[in-house]
């Protein structure tokens, strides 16, 4: 079975899972292409230096919007994985990173994913209120199974507005 990106579930509220994921290497590639071709654009590069270093395959692949017609794919190395000790990819278009334990809230839909569907999909459609410390939408599609997904993720201190938020509330 394939390992799946670890996270706790904080809460569910109204058809968002609110999440903490736990700290994780990514393999990184950005392509220049349209929302529907970019995930396989991306993942050749990324399954290449999975294979050529013996790294067993995760889920979900995501793809993050980084500028018009641009996109971010990643593959989250398995729980554990140091960057440290990862190899360093022979493609020059392979970056490796180390992303901090963070909260996220995530949304699911069933069909299949594009931009537009995304981009319909937010917190406020669910009634949440959105913090604008909440900067990123991203679309987490996991392979294999091919299943469609949302996450909407914290660089900044959102994680902390959105607990505080749910505190608030006394959801939490």
């Amino acid at each position: 079975m394939t390992e799946r990106w670890r996270y706790d579930e904080v809460k569910k509220i109204e058809g968002v899972e609110i999440r903490k994921f736990h700290a994780s290497v990514f393999a990184d590639v950005t392509v220049h292409s349209p929302f529907n071709m970019a995930g396989s654009l991306g993942f050749r590069p990324l399954v290449t230096y999975i294979s050529q270093n013996q790294i067993e395959m995760t889920a979900p692949v995501l793809q993050e919007k980084v500028g018009d017609q641009s996109w971010t794919v990643s593959f989250v190395m398995p729980e554990g994985a140091q960057l440290s000790d990862l190899p360093l990819p022979k493609n020059s278009d392979v970056k490796l990173r180390q992303v901090p334990e963070h909260f996220a809230a995530a949304l699911s839909f069933s069909g299949a994913s594009s931009w537009k569907t995304i981009e319909q999909k937010d917190l406020a459609a669910v009634g949440v209120a959105a913090q604008s410390a909440w900067s990123q939408v991203k679309d987490a599609t996991p392979r294999p199974p091919r299943e469609a997904g949302l996450k909407v993720t914290d660089e900044g201190s959102g994680g902390e507005a959105l607990v505080t938020f749910l505190a608030e509330k006394k959801l939490i």
